[in-house]
């Protein structure tokens, strides 16, 4: 935000130590120096113009006008006024906020009456507080401007999302949305929410309302839309076939909405590009699906990110998948009571955003037990995975990898026959077996015949279907076609758009050196 510009008055001869020294404090205290700038008339480079002009011109251009009164009423001009009293009415006639300390007389001086006038009159339609001493008016300009900020909700005390969001009102809410929450909320923990309950009786039961004023935390769950009063909120998702951010950028999504959209979306998104196994009815009437980086471990750290991040800071959530690993950064950093150690051991729950937290607990998103990480970590090691890492740079990162591009850990995709070539199930219609002395070349891996394919030149998708004699895309086929451009054997001709209709596969340079594997591991006896 752009400082405050404060413009400190007084008669210049009786107070220009302790202007000076309130000049430097602001600049130098911490919290201060983020949200005002002193002005003082002395400081204010030569110009060709009379003094008077100068001084109210500042006055004009000011934020918030501080007077230090004392006893004296200083110079005065032809119409017996003094500049100090000028800068007053100027301030006054703007209506700006004036924040007057008067300092007490010393050794035994009386006020001038003039300056007692003025005294008085200010002391009606301001803020007055009295000083004895320079370091007593520090304590007192501090107190003034931290209240300051305070009524103008620039400095706040209380977690982020407990905090009424400004201009939301009621109506901004979106009734529906609150009632299929009321709904999940009850068969998911029993929730003492009579179903049809009125909107604000809900927002008030969640501590959502503040003075008839819905907070952050109610926009974030439950608004139209949200991103209107805090735009920050969002979820960017990209997928990386490398190992680093690159352009063009082959799929990229950003998800704006409730969290509780964003959160479903992103993990979506995710899991709609990680590679699938499908396994077999042995155990069974459906075949048992199996992704390789389990749900749940997704779901976990994106919930975590939308959860406990800054909503103060103007970035959002990142969700970054690449071909070795999963990033999900958020910004924020960890609460002052916990460290990166702490997160691989049991530990308390300290959210960020508490009144964020309650209602995605209450629908199932969270836990609220501080196991969260925890459980990404046992969950990665029995699905054979690398430990979740977990790191603050420019905010917080957990990094879920991937599994190792080894053969035995990609998915095994078994041969695929050409229709003709099938045998039958009637023993009569069986090929007959060749002689022993006759080596038996290995089907073609799917692989190797959509890699042949590409081999002729570029083909879409449509056409690789149609070619292998396929009615539609198969989940297998899928796979293959991922595999193929994770691992840089094939590429897009249209990188920076992936759903245009001229879209193409074509083979690489790795890609033809890996199919001249495939044949010769083929031809081998």
């Amino acid at each position: 935000m752009i400082p405050l510009r404060v413009f400190i008055s007084s008669v210049q001869k009786e107070f220009a130590v302790e202007r000076r020294a309130l000049r430097d404090y602001l600049h130098a205290d911490p919290l201060l120096s983020q949200f005002f700038t002193p002005v003082l008339f002395e400081d204010l480079p030569a110009v060709d113009k009379r003094a008077d002009e100068v001084y109210l011109h500042e006055v004009d251009r000011c934020d918030f006008y501080l007077g230090l009164f004392g006893t004296a009423y200083g110079f005065l001009d032809a119409n017996g006024v003094s500049p100090t009293e000028h800068e007053y009415n100027r301030a006054a006639s703007l209506h700006r906020p004036r924040l007057i300390f008067v300092g007490d007389p010393k050794d035994g001086m009386m006020r001038d009456a003039r300056m007692q006038a003025l005294v008085d009159r200010a002391s009606d339609t301001v803020i007055r507080r009295r000083f004895g001493s320079e370091s007593e008016l520090k304590v007192q300009v501090y107190a003034a401007l931290v209240n300051v900020l305070k009524d103008r909700k620039l400095l706040r005390f209380g977690p982020f999302d407990a905090e009424p969001c400004t201009d939301a009102r009621l109506v901004d809410i979106d009734d529906d949305a609150v009632a299929r929450f009321v709904q999940i909320a009850r068969r998911s923990r029993g929730v003492s929410l009579s179903e049809g309950i009125p909107t604000a009786d809900a927002l008030v039961h969640l501590n959502l309302l503040r003075d008839e004023q819905p907070v952050n935390a109610a926009m974030l769950l439950f608004a139209r839309q949200p991103q209107r009063f805090l735009s920050a909120s969002e979820v960017k998702c990209a997928h990386y076939h490398g190992t680093q951010v690159a352009k063009p950028i082959p799929s990229h999504q950003v998800y704006r909405g409730t969290v509780f959209s964003m959160i479903d979306e992103a993990v979506n998104f995710v899991m709609s590009k990680i590679d699938l196994r499908v396994g077999t009815r042995a155990q069974g009437p459906q075949a048992p699906v199996e992704y390789e980086i389990p749900r749940e471990v997704v779901s976990e750290a994106i919930v975590n990110a939308v959860a406990h991040r800054d909503y103060t800071s103007a970035g959002g959530v990142q969700v970054m998948l690449f071909a070795d690993r999963l990033e999900v950064w958020n910004p924020g950093e960890l609460p002052a009571t916990l460290t990166l150690a702490n997160l691989r051991t049991a530990h308390g729950s300290v959210p960020r955003n508490p009144l964020l937290a309650e209602p995605l607990y209450l629908a199932r998103y969270i836990e609220r037990m501080g196991t969260g990480t925890q459980d990404m970590i046992r969950r990665c090691r029995e699905a054979g995975l690398r430990e979740p890492e977990f790191a603050v740079r420019d905010g917080f990162v957990a990094t879920i990898f991937r599994p190792q591009s080894r053969p035995e850990s990609r998915p095994e995709l078994k041969p695929e026959l050409k229709p003709e070539s099938r045998p039958e199930s009637h023993p009569q219609s069986r090929p007959q077996s060749r002689p022993h002395s006759q080596p038996q070349s290995q089907p073609q891996s799917l692989e190797a015949r959509v890699l042949s394919l590409l081999e002729a030149g570029p083909i879409a998708r449509s056409g690789i279907v149609s070619k292998l004699g396929h009615k539609a895309l198969s989940g297998q086929l899928k796979i293959v076609l991922r595999l193929l451009l994770d691992e840089e054997n094939a590429e897009w001709t249209i990188p920076q758009t992936p759903k245009s209709r001229l879209q193409r596969y074509r083979i690489t340079a790795k890609g033809s050196e890996r199919l001249a594997a495939l044949r010769t591991e083929r031809a081998s006896p």
